[in-house]
Order: C-alpha cells, then structure tokens, then sequence
C-alpha cells in the first residue's frame, strides 16, 4: 500500500513537473514575476491565424482605412492590418491599425491578455533574468528599454538605426516601422519596447487606454518610463501595435 501510494505522488508530481515546462518554456515569451510576455510585438502573421479562423475583419477595414497624424489626424484609404501604408506587408512586421478591443480579443483568443501599466513598464525597464548574457544588472531599473541609451532601436533621430527606406515615400516624417526582432534586443530579452510602435496597455479608464514605448514617429523623450500616452480605445492607427501577456503558473 505504501509503495503504491508513493507511485501515485511520483506520477503527479511528474505531471505537474511536465506541466509547469510546458508552460514556462515557451520561447516565444519571457517570465516577468508572476507573468509571461511577448519578447516581440504581435506580428501580421500571427494574426492571420486568429483572422482566418474568427472571421475577422477589423475597424480600420470597415471604415475604409487606419489613421495617421499629418498635421491632424488623417484616414488613410486601404491602410488595414494586412496592408499597413497600403501595400502588402511582410508576416514578420508588427500588426497595426488595430484598437483596443480589438486587441485584447487577439490575446483572449491566444489564451492571454494586454498588459496593465504596471506590467508593461516592470518587464521594459528593469531586469529580471539573474543571469542573462545582454549585459544588464539584475534588478537594476534602467532609463530606456535597452538600457542607458536608445541606440539600435528603430525611433527618429536618436537611435542611431539603420533605417529601411520602404514606407518612407508614403510619409511625411519619420520611415515607418521595421520587422519585429530586428532592432537591437533590450532589457529581459524584450524587442522594440521602445521605438518601432506604440504599444497597447491596460489602464482604469472607459474610453481612453494607454500607449507606451513611443515609435518611429518620434524619438527617445517618449520611451522613458514616465512618459505615458493614452489614445482613445476605439483608434486605429498606423503606429500603434501591442504585445500580449499571460499568468505564470508554478
């Protein structure tokens, strides 16, 4: 009886072992405390996937295209997630032209959820991984998302990136966003918290939801962790994507 019993504590604690890796290892996602983020923004490609199989068809396409600020908030005909300054996007770039709600149900989908404030700005500026090989102080709370400086990250002016020239006929300023991992990696493993878009976070409020990190549009002020923006949860717009969180269980 005894050593009966003893299988079964070994069987599901082996269970739960498995089921805590499982869960934990997701490459695709960091450990921040008591949740997982997204080392990158949601890209196109991953959201086809949720497109396809909800039948989704987003604000931005229903009114006939996303915005964008040329002195005043301007809509953009055809500019939609699929087709961001109105040609055809790389899978590997940041999804964009999609507000909140719209957002948060992707996350939903995928078992997640947007990121509060609190979440996003503990897991940009300050280093959680004891042993990481980026260079960064465990603990330590640094200015920008890549640390002392914002070099490497694709912003305007101040990063020192080397810009592509693909959007940048369609713009009035700045030269759009870049594909996700391709910027210099930053604080916790993470890419683009600061620069390339803005990105989705939860805040107590109804009608207006939080931005943060900046984007292409501007340069380093916008990425300290004192800057917050807020943009009403119904706004589509060619510069703000977001990323997705999910509870971490032991």
């Amino acid at each position: 009886m005894h050593k009966l019993l003893l299988k079964i504590l070994i069987i599901i604690n082996c269970y739960f072992l498995n089921f805590t890796i499982s869960y934990s290892d997701d490459k695709t996602m960091q450990k921040i405390s008591y949740f997982l983020i997204d080392k990158t923004e949601v890209t196109i490609g991953e959201f086809k996937v949720y497109a396809k199989e909800t039948n989704f068809i987003s604000m931005a396409e229903k009114n006939g295209g996303g915005l964008i600020y040329e002195n005043g908030w301007v809509q953009k005909k055809g500019w939609n997630w699929k087709r961001p300054y109105g040609l055809a996007a790389l899978d590997n770039e940041p999804v964009v032209h999609i507000n909140f709600n719209e957002a948060e149900n992707y996350c939903k989908w995928n078992k997640k959820r947007i990121p509060t404030l609190i979440e996003w700005e503990l897991s940009a500026y300050t280093e959680l991984r004891p042993n990481n090989k980026d260079g960064f102080e465990f603990k330590k709370t640094y200015p920008y998302p890549t640390g002392e400086n914002t070099l490497g990250l694709n912003c305007l002016n101040d990063c020192n990136f080397n810009y592509s020239s693909k959007y940048s006929k369609f713009l009035l300023r700045g030269y759009g966003h870049v594909s996700t991992s391709s910027t210099k990696k930053g604080i916790n493993g993470l890419y683009d918290m600061g620069g390339n878009v803005w990105e989705w976070v939860d805040i107590n409020d109804n009608f207006y939801k939080g931005t943060k990190g900046g984007s292409w549009w501007y340069g380093k002020n916008q990425m300290i962790q004192s800057y917050n923006a807020t943009k009403p949860k119904n706004m589509s717009a060619v510069y703000i994507g977001f990323r997705c969180v999910k509870d971490f269980k032991n």
